[in-house]
């Protein structure tokens, strides 16, 4: 089953900006997606219309088969997590938990209250009190205890300390495991999830770079390094996605993994060597300027 489809999906903002650019993909159920691009890309407008908050401009998206914007069906059965996340100010923490079990038909009061207490939240505390951290993990509560069919976190661990966001991941890992749905995790920061995810869904300036699982982006690309002279020279005819110098006479260089034995045959002779490259460098590099990196600026 789909849980997500979207064709063609454009979303403008004022004059000509386009935050979504005829986007296309598709989400099956029971996976753990990670939505991944840079700040600006398009991640939260994304998200944001897939839980029926905004309507697109053009192109179509169906959420469990209906179109998510104004759907009570669509809004019962999936829940989006964000830092922009509003409970009314007269309710404490204790009663915006009592009201989401209303709200939500898989809620899991249980498991709610097993994290409210073990993260150390009272009652009669206040929402709007908490620090930024704080109010992270007690929308993460909410977001897991709701158990919806189409979970989805916009960077979730915002103002979260390495201890808290650990214990999120690995919260969110044991129940998806006890109780799977689609979940789908937005981040820039693909290194602290890697592990959670099942398939990578890479966005660059509202646009689908990549769309595939975890282990084929492994093995996407792969790095090669030697001398100038002669790695330059080989790499001539390669689609190069990364290239930096290394000292005067050095070249690293990242290229696609469609290569493979041609590098085994040609690094002895061209004297370089062959480098894995991490999963988040290949997203970075993916969705890097054009123009080139830092290093530009002091040319």
């Amino acid at each position: 089953m789909k849980v997500v489809e979207c064709e063609g999906l454009v979303k403008k903002y004022g004059g000509r900006s386009k935050a979504l650019n005829d986007l296309s993909f598709q989400i099956s159920e029971n996976k753990i997606t990670g939505l991944i691009g840079r700040n600006g890309a398009g991640k939260t407008t994304l998200l944001k219309i897939m839980a029926g908050f905004q309507k697109q401009t053009s192109g179509e998206i169906k959420v469990f088969n209906e179109h998510p914007y104004n759907s009570l069906f669509a809004s019962a059965n999936s829940i989006l997590v964000d830092d922009q996340m509003a409970f009314p100010i007269a309710l404490n923490l204790g009663e915006v938990l009592d009201a989401a079990a209303r709200f939500y038909p898989k809620w899991d009061e249980g498991l709610a209250r097993r994290l409210f207490n073990y993260f150390s939240f009272r009652n009669n505390q206040r929402h709007s009190e908490l620090s930024k951290g704080m109010k992270s993990t007690f929308n993460m509560i909410v977001g897991l205890a709701s158990r919806c069919s189409l979970t989805m976190f916009d960077e979730p661990t915002t103002g979260m300390d390495a201890s808290v966001r650990k214990d999120f991941y690995r919260a969110l890992l044991k129940d998806y495991i006890a109780n799977p749905r689609t979940i789908i995790i937005s981040s820039h920061h693909l290194e602290e999830m890697e592990d959670l995810l099942e398939d990578i869904l890479l966005l660059k300036d509202g646009q689908k770079i990549l769309h595939l699982t975890v282990s084929d982006l492994k093995e996407y690309a792969i790095g090669v390094k030697g001398k100038a002279n002669s790695l330059l020279e080989w790499l001539d005819d390669k689609e190069v996605l990364y290239k930096k110098e290394i000292g005067t006479s050095v070249i690293y260089a990242v290229i696609e993994n469609v290569y493979s034995e041609r590098i085994k045959q040609d690094a002895p002779k061209f004297g370089f060597e062959p480098l894995p490259v991490s999963s988040n460098d290949i997203c970075i590099y993916l969705t890097g300027k054009e123009k080139g990196g830092i290093d530009d600026v002091f040319k």
